[in-house]
């Protein structure tokens, strides 16, 4: 089995950085790939641009996926994940500082898997990270690879 990569997709750094620490403390050792916008994030998933030389054929096992991007949202990186027959079934986790309901609605009829408010403390995030990664990248059964 190919290594259980990371897709994280966030623009801000502060929220980038609270997010590899508590992956980290959490012992969650993946290897974390970072898009900081939606079009680096498309770019990586479908082998484009900067990663045109990627391996297509290996996906990440989860994307945490913030919603206000530059470049392109993260609702319309979540609709071209799911238009796609190579993504379609990609776990899509939305990770994010909005706790509105048109958005938490809008996330689910897109196709997102899960939808995550971040937790303003360091310790509660922390803890989402960890629950995060056990059901993800432990417990939950993926679909084969296409």
């Amino acid at each position: 089995m190919s290594e259980r990569i990371i897709l994280l997709v966030d623009d801000n750094p502060n929220d980038e950085t609270l997010t590899l620490r508590a992956l980290q403390k959490n012992n969650i050792m993946n290897k974390v790939v970072v898009a900081r916008d939606g079009a680096e994030a498309l770019d990586y998933l479908f082998a484009k641009g900067a990663y045109a030389n990627r391996d297509a054929s290996e996906m990440p096992q989860i994307v945490l996926l913030d919603l206000n991007l530059p470049k392109v949202s993260g609702f319309e990186v979540l609709q071209r994940i799911r238009a796609d027959e190579r993504t379609k079934v990609l776990p899509v986790v939305i990770l994010t500082s909005s706790n509105e309901d048109k958005d938490l609605i809008a996330g689910y009829n897109k196709g997102a898997n899960s939808y995550i408010v971040k937790p303003v403390d360091f310790v509660q995030f922390s803890e989402a990270v960890r629950q995060l990664g056990l059901y993800w990248l432990v417990l939950n059964q993926p679909p084969p690879a296409p």
